[in-house]
Order: structure tokens, then sequence, then C-alpha cells
């Protein structure tokens, strides 16, 4: 298999095989993450797909289910995605599922009638990774969209009939934005229809510009009190009929599962809870200890 520089597959997601069909990110500019900083973007040539494909078919030739990887590999125009489709489907003729990771900018290169074709195909379900729906938090992230395009995109993705799940970065916009960010981004996602909400908190890891601007004193990051403060003026905003998952340190906690809005109310019970009684320098430590997103 061709797997190349960093490799980061959905933790949720159910086991399948992982076809690499891009290396690095196109944007690569997010001030939280360093990720795929010495990973220069490219597709991945179609020789190495077809080839890795025929590896998957010899030991998984019945598989029904691909995550196709890379930072954002939905990037790649439709007629590319469209001849991606066509190989699996001449290698593995089960699979009936694709999934992948994508920026909302992704989406915008490709009509509503281009979306339903590679629906059709099996592209069922993109994994944005949206981080906020504040404008001023967008902006000051470097994430190269607003809150606008957010809607506009997941429109069509709703039209066309593919999934997606929509992630909140808790803690990003920094503690002079804390309330804004949790507010506006749960009012944006509710506008939309995703299948998850997912929520993780944010860690000043080595490498990132926002360590460097915390160490200037430029960026003012949350303790991990507030941090749950915003989790939970988050959730309490949030009117998505979804799945809801986060990350968050946690345990202990049951946060994660089906019918957001059915079990609502014990959610913000319980982020009350942890606030209210929680250890909150043993939080401290197991998000310290963390070495990657």
């Amino acid at each position: 298999m061709h797997y190349t520089g960093t490799l980061y597959r959905n933790p949720y997601e159910p086991p399948s095989p992982l076809l690499e069909i891009t290396q690095g990110c196109t944007h690569n500019k997010c001030k939280f993450c360093t990720m795929y900083r010495d990973v220069p973007f490219r597709p991945s040539p179609i020789e190495w797909v077809e080839e890795d494909l025929a590896e998957i078919a010899e030991y998984a030739p019945d598989t029904r289910r691909l995550q196709l990887i890379g930072a954002d590999p939905f990037c790649m125009s439709f007629e590319r995605l469209d001849r991606i489709c066509d190989l699996v489907h001449k290698y593995l003729p089960r699979v009936d599922t694709m999934t992948m990771a994508a920026r909302v900018t992704n989406v915008m290169n490709k009509s509503v009638e281009e979306l339903k074709i590679l629906r059709e195909k099996g592209m069922v379900e993109v994994n944005l990774g949206v981080e906020s729906g504040d404008d001023w938090t967008l902006e000051r992230i470097e994430k190269g969209y607003r809150a606008s395009d957010i809607l506009e995109q997941c429109r069509k993705l709703d039209e066309a009939g593919i999934s997606y799940w929509m992630t909140f970065l808790n803690g990003v916009a920094g503690r002079s934005h804390s309330h804004e960010h949790a507010v506006n981004s749960a009012k944006i996602f509710s506008q939309c229809h995703p299948s998850v909400v997912g929520t993780g908190g944010l860690t000043l890891f080595p490498g990132t510009p926002l360590l460097e601007e915390a160490r200037r004193g430029e960026f003012d990051p949350l303790s991990e009190k507030e941090m749950l403060i915003e989790l939970k003026t988050f959730v309490e905003n949030l009117a998505c009929d979804s799945a809801f998952i986060t990350h968050h340190t946690i345990s202990g906690v049951n946060l994660t599962g089906p019918d957001f809005l059915g079990r609502k109310e014990k959610i913000v019970a319980a982020l009350g809870s942890v606030i209210s009684n929680g250890d909150m320098d043993r939080l401290a430590a197991i998000r310290g200890s963390k070495r990657n997103l």
C-alpha cells in the first residue's frame, strides 16, 4: 500500500480498508494544527491508487466500505473523484460506502448534480473539519472561509444526499471570544443537517502558531473549567437532530451517542456537574499528556 507522510483515520468509523488518494493538506494554514506542516500536498498518482485497490482486492475482496484518506481528499475535481469511484468498483464491486475528510472549501468546486453522481457511486459521507461557525474565530485561526460558506456548502451536500459530520473545536477562540464562538457556532450548526456533531478541546501542541501566540501573550487560552463552560454553552444552544460525539478530557461521563436532542438535557446536566465538582488539575494533566490531534 502507498501510505506516505502523515496517516490519519477517523477513529469513530467502523473498521475498513484505507485507500490513500491525496497526501498533505490543500490549506495547511490552520493555527492550531501541525499535522501536515511538512507534507507537501499532491494527489496520489492514479497508478498508485489502482495498485492499492488491487492489493485490497486480494485481502478483502468482499469489503463494502472504504475510508479514502488524506487531509482533505474531497478537494479533488469531480472528474478525478469520479474516475476513482470507477476504479473502486472495478476492483471492489461490493463497495457501497466511501467516506473521507473534507474542508468546507472542497465542496465549492462541485455542482449539486456532480455531488449527486458521486453519491450514487458510493461517496456517501464526508467529515467536515468546520471548527467554528463564528466569523471572528474563523478569521482568527485562518480557516479560509466564513460562516456563510458553511451554510451554502452544507446545503449543497443536503440536496445531493451526501451526509456529513461537523466538528466544533472547543477553546480555539481563546478567553476573549469564547462565548461568541460557542453561541454563533451552535447557531450555524443548527441551520445545517449533520449526521454527527463532534467536539474536541484545543490542545496547544509544539510548533503551532497558537502556542507561539500564547507565549507572546497574543492568545489567551482557556482553563479546563472555562473549556467546559464553553462546551456547555455550545450544547445549550445547539439544536441538531444528530448524533453527538466528544473526546474532551473528561472521563467517566458518557456524553457520546445518538439522538442528541433526546439526550440534550442530560448532557447539559452532566457538564454542569463536572464544572461544579470536577478535578480540573487532573483534566489539565490529561490534556498536557496529549501528543497529537
